[in-house]
């Protein structure tokens, strides 16, 4: 068998397979609660894969090893340590409240958590419309996914946008979270094997000597903080906004929503634990991007990185030529793992969070469900169309003002069991988010995670000093 005709069969074959999930994923999908959390039928196991491989999409696959490849050790410590760091605390400080909350008032998303913690319309629908920030996501993992199938085959970058965005809002319109958790456990096997499979191969080019390999490069690409970077040069930028941000992250509701799958409380541990380990696997793909500076690949964009390490390692070979086309594959898979997820999340969000509340439920829900997944799909293909130079740092804009915006309202929602005034927390959300973006976008911050970490820290302050100055403040309806 030749490798055009194994990439054809190979590339049918995972189509099949992820479509009959998806088939099962509709048998079980008939409301559209099903659609948004499932039934709390499945194992903790099994949300945990499909959370890591949430969290390890594109970004990790594809996009960041990128940053590793220009900025060096302190790209690989901002999102690799730093940002494990914040996803393991934020799930074992929020994961138990969020869940016994959520269940106690039945919450699909998190702005339907937030109308139940605070009992506002308004701040939920606040929350709603932020959410929406997302969409930089979306653009992210479809162009992400584009410059994939453009190395697969022999396309232009626009018909793979739309061959990618066909494919996955096909089998999402059909099963929902079913469908998103079904075929994100069959795409976190491929990953965690690619992934290990890569970290082998490519650990030759370190000689046996990690940082005399990175000095090679240059003092500066080798240090923990790069004084040549725009982006890793200081201890702030570098660790502590890696970890802050990564904590806020976890608040996304493709992310955090995933508690929401769990049975009970009993299935936490499991879960975690299985999200830690198969999550601390993924972000060594992150290594590529030493691999790929060590082995003298030259780039003319960054986000193409990967695409052009593979097609160098594996393209010369006959059986190399195999190998590629699996890789390709699995990496594709770990993009749509997190857009199918991400796509659930905003199609249940927009119609359980601003329809329903504006409109009333004269609209079927699961219907409207769907229509929005194909209005989200044509949003985000205008926008990846014609995608900034980096597509990474275009995400991050987007999404850690969602981040900066969601901190305080769900971690004091979570944290403080007392009465919080409405102030407190509106005033904290509006806070981060308008100073993440005033700092990046007019204050000559360059790194998203920084500016995020500043509107964070500052509304931290200003909730903290509310909360100090309600604390023997009753409720109206209890005084």
């Amino acid at each position: 068998m030749t490798p055009e005709m194994f990439k054809y069969l190979l590339v049918a074959a995972y189509g099949l397979l992820v479509y009959w999930l998806s088939w099962l994923g509709m048998r079980r999908t008939r409301t559209v609660e099903g659609f948004a959390i499932g039934n709390k039928d499945m194992s903790p196991y099994i949300v945990g894969i499909t959370l890591a491989a949430s969290i390890s999409s594109t970004a990790t696959f594809v996009i960041n090893p990128g940053f590793v490849y220009v900025h060096g050790l302190s790209a690989y410590l901002h999102y690799g340590v730093a940002g494990s760091l914040g996803i393991l605390t934020a799930f074992l400080v929020l994961t138990r409240g969020f869940l016994r909350l959520g269940e106690s008032g039945a919450a699909l998303t998190i702005p339907q958590w937030i109308y139940y913690r605070y009992n506002h319309r308004g701040f939920s629908l606040f929350f709603a419309f932020i959410n929406l920030l997302s969409i930089t996501f979306v653009v992210l993992i479809l162009v992400g996914c584009s410059l994939l199938v453009t190395g697969l085959f022999p396309v232009d970058q626009k018909t793979a946008l739309v061959l990618v965005l066909v494919f996955v809002f096909s089998y999402v319109l059909m099963g929902g979270t079913y469908a998103h958790a079904y075929t994100n456990s069959l795409q976190g096997i491929m990953m965690m094997l690619v992934t290990a499979v890569l970290f082998v191969q490519g650990w030759q080019y370190f000689n046996g000597d990690f940082f005399g390999a990175l000095r090679s490069i240059g003092e500066e690409y080798a240090s923990a903080y790069n004084a040549d970077s725009n982006l890793y040069f200081d201890f702030f930028s570098v660790f502590l906004s890696g970890f802050v941000i990564t904590f806020a992250l976890m608040l996304q509701p493709h992310i955090l929503t995933k508690v929401l799958y769990l049975r009970s409380e009993k299935d936490i541990n499991k879960f975690i634990g299985t999200t830690v380990v198969v999550g601390s696997l993924f972000m060594l793909m992150l290594m590529i991007g030493f691999y790929a500076r060590l082995s003298g690949l030259e780039v003319e964009t960054q986000d193409t990185v990967v695409r052009e390490y593979l097609l160098q390692e594996f393209g010369s070979s006959l059986w190399g030529e195999y190998v590629l086309v699996f890789i390709f594959i699995t990496l594709l898979a770990a993009g749509m793992s997190t857009l199918d997820g991400i796509l659930v999340s905003l199609s249940a969000m927009v119609v359980n969070d601003i329809v329903h509340p504006l409109a009333g439920e004269r609209y079927d829900g699961l219907v409207l469900s769907r229509w929005v997944l194909v209005g989200v799909g044509v949003v985000g293909v205008v926008l990846a169309w014609n995608p900034p130079p980096l597509i990474g740092l275009f995400a991050q804009k987007g999404v850690y003002g969602l981040a900066a915006a969601s901190l305080v309202p769900v971690l004091f929602g979570v944290l403080v069991r007392r009465h919080i005034p409405l102030w407190v927390v509106m005033g904290s959300a509006a806070i981060g988010l308008i100073l993440h973006l005033w700092f990046n976008l007019f204050g000559g911050i360059e790194n998203p995670a920084v500016s995020a970490t500043y509107g964070i820290i500052a509304s931290l302050v200003f909730g903290i000093a509310g909360l100090l100055l309600t604390r023997n403040q009753l409720p109206a309806q209890a005084t």
